[in-house]
């Protein structure tokens, strides 16, 4: 399916303010980007470079007072996510080098401190994809998913203890979890059509099989039509906006529709 999707970001700035966004999404295995630009409200040069994760990026420094920045990508995308019970289990020694930062633990994912409920979780499931989706199922089935019962400093071990979040949290959850099995896995922010209510998306994608599977624990069933913006090991790495300096976000506008072109 085309979609067409976007976000507005509206910012207040007491002085000038430097500010790295992260919201061009590019082609990639899922995806292919027909037209993506970046508006701003009063226009100005921002300076385009990628990341450690290829993720493109833009630094810009926002001017005083109220300033607005609207992202909008077409892109083609798959209707259906690959779903693969036989990609197997890849050992360390044969992972790609670009792949192996995506197994140690991070700041919000604690993989070193979860392995009895990892281990809890697989008991007689084969090595590989199977883990990754009986760890999917098992948050879909004991996390609830509720608006305000975490924050920016909720990691994993936190959602573990009040079994409750949003997908941000779901996500770092799944992917301590995959690491504490030897499994890579990395995060994913984007957009996903028809999310109900509309906002940016997070998700998770495990390497099993000599490639990456995406994994959604927020979802009942394996759901496409995604657009990904930026991949890394937890939230610090995909934060869509940073600020460095007296800078107020004081609105977010979300939107995906089905495009007829």
């Amino acid at each position: 399916m085309r979609l067409t999707a976007g976000c507005q970001l509206s910012f207040t700035a007491q002085v000038p303010a430097p500010l790295v966004l992260m919201l061009r999404p590019q082609s990639g295995a899922s995806q292919t980007v027909i037209e993506a630009n970046l508006q701003f409200t009063p226009q100005l040069t921002a300076t385009e470079y990628f990341d450690l994760y290829g993720n493109a990026c833009h630094r810009l420094l926002i001017p005083s007072g109220k300033y607005q920045i609207t992202s909008q990508v077409t892109a083609d995308t798959a209707d259906m996510i690959d779903v693969n019970p036989d990609a197997a289990f890849v050992p360390v020694q044969s992972l790609p080098d670009n792949v192996l930062h995506f197994l140690l633990p991070s700041r919000y994912c604690q993989s070193d401190l979860l392995g009895d409920l990892a281990n809890e979780i697989v008991a007689g499931i084969d090595s590989g994809y199977d883990q990754v989706e009986a760890i999917r199922s098992w948050i879909h089935d004991h996390i609830v998913y509720r608006y305000d019962t975490s924050d920016a400093s909720t990691s994993a071990i936190n959602t573990v203890q009040t079994r409750q979040g949003v997908c941000r949290d779901f996500v770092h959850l799944g992917m301590a979890l995959c690491r504490n099995l030897t499994i890579p896995a990395r995060m994913v922010v984007g957009y996903l059509y028809q999310l109900d209510p509309m906002d940016l998306h997070a998700w998770f994608e495990a390497y099993v099989g000599d490639r990456w599977y995406t994994f959604d624990a927020t979802q009942s069933e394996p759901r496409g039509n995604r657009i990904a913006i930026a991949y890394g090991r937890d939230a610090a790495d995909v934060a869509l906006a940073n600020q460095f300096g007296p800078l107020t976000l004081t609105d977010m506008q979300v939107w995906v529709q089905a495009s007829n072109a």
